[in-house]
């Protein structure tokens, strides 16, 4: 059994390298939604301006999935440990760059060709992260604690946000308009790579997991082996993902555009509704996974989709009151069902999949899901203001059907979770 220094080693390695990973996600996703279209995409309107800068942004979620393949195919043969550093230093390396990437004023057309880039190389490392520090965290944990310590890997969104909104909040009050949109916000950028040396030290220091030093090598690639033994289990655990997900970006990054240029709040009130997000999703995490050991990982993610669905048109009417305190409180709210579906679903995924094609299965239903709810689903609802001169209700529409599709896959779940083997494993 894991002794308990190690698993305190285990957590902390799982905790902090995705805080840093996606701290360095979210600063673009943050930068896309205040800066780029300005910098980047000069010459469009302020709405296709924002759609142009979401499109850069959406090659991250379009390069998760392949991400996912690759460093799954890693995870799963030479080790979850090996994969994950690689993940943290293309990760470091391509985010330092972004914050060195001249704008359209100076280069032309090539500075959105760069970021587009580099932005891939970002989806690339996020698609194989996950799935590496979700298993590190359950498969070294003791039995009865799996969901618990799989929330160790799902903090790091919470956290990593939240570092990201104070750094552009922070520079957005002490900067003028002009010094941040001059250079102010290439700072969260650059300095993110004394982070990445932190997490390479602490990941450095870490055990590969029992469960893949005792399981058998896949005879074919992984992701093969996978897409024939596992599909429907890819499938019900991109459903689960799903719902939360596009509630998350649509609360998040589209609101961000949304408060911005179509109801002209400013920027201070929508990223005191992402720290509110972050602060809500932090809090609440390590009670919903504690909930999920207790009571069963489903019933804590029905009752996520459920909370969600009955959510999902009244932050646009908070949002349209024009306030920043009702804002928070839209956005609040709607991260606590969001909360619920995502702090177990490490540990309710894992259960679906084999050891041998685990970190490739993982992988892939999350990074699809991810691909969906975060970079389809903005670019949907940011054309949709086009279409319908500003109207919510498409983007409400979407985010509740996609909370009916979680809870499908969690009824088809609960018939056909996984093989006897798989869940003898865990």
């Amino acid at each position: 059994m894991t002794t308990s220094p190690q698993m305190r080693r285990v957590a902390l390695a799982s905790a902090l390298g995705t805080s840093i990973e996606w701290y360095d996600f979210f600063i673009y996703t943050t930068a896309s939604a205040l800066v780029f279209n300005k910098l980047f995409f000069p010459t469009l309107s302020p709405v296709a301006g924002v759609l142009s800068a979401f499109a850069t942004y959406a090659v991250g979620y379009v390069a998760r999935p392949l991400g996912a393949i690759v460093f799954g195919h890693f995870g799963d043969r030479i080790g979850r440990k090996k994969s994950l550093v690689w993940t943290l230093l293309m990760m470091g390396g391509a985010t330092f760059l972004v914050g060195c990437v001249p704008t359209h004023e100076t280069i032309g057309t090539l500075a959105p060709l760069l970021l587009v880039l580099l932005r891939f190389v970002q989806g690339l490392a996020v698609g194989g992260e996950w799935g590496g520090a979700a298993l590190i965290s359950v498969e070294h944990a003791p039995r009865g604690r799996r969901t618990f310590f799989g929330a160790f890997a799902q903090i790091g969104s919470p956290v990593g946000l939240l570092l990201a909104t104070t750094m552009f909040a922070v520079l957005n009050g002490v900067l003028s308009a002009g010094q941040f949109e001059a250079w102010g916000w290439r700072v969260p950028f650059l300095v993110s790579i004394a982070l990445v040396v932190v997490g390479f030290a602490v990941r450095m220091k870490i055990e590969e997991t029992p469960d893949f030093e005792r399981s058998a090598r896949s005879e074919a690639l992984p992701i093969v082996e996978c897409l024939r033994t596992s599909w429907r289990q890819i499938v019900v655990g991109l459903a689960i993902f799903v719902g939360g997900f596009v509630a998350y970006y649509v609360l998040t990054t589209f609101m961000l555009a949304y408060t911005t240029t179509q109801l002209g709040l400013p920027k201070s009130a929508a990223l005191a509704g992402q720290i509110v997000a972050a602060a809500v999703e932090a809090a609440l995490m390590f009670v919903f996974a504690s909930m999920g050991d207790r009571y069963g990982k489903g019933k804590v993610i029905a009752w996520g989709a459920v909370a969600g669905l009955v959510w999902a048109v009244p932050p646009f009417w908070l949002f349209g009151t024009g306030s920043t305190f009702w804002l928070c409180v839209g956005v609040g709210v709607g991260l606590i069902g969001v909360t619920a579906t995502y702090s177990v679903g490490a540990a309710y995924v894992a259960q679906l999949f084999a050891p041998r094609v685990r970190y490739t299965g993982m992988s892939l239903s999350y990074q699809l899901a991810g691909a969906i709810g975060g970079g389809l689903v903005p670019l949907f609802a940011t054309a949709s203001l086009e279409w319908t001169d500003g109207q919510y209700w498409p983007v409400a529409l979407v985010t509740a059907l996609f909370y009916v599709f979680t809870l499908a896959g969690l009824l088809i779940g609960r018939v056909r979770v996984a093989a006897p083997a798989v869940e003898a494993a865990l």
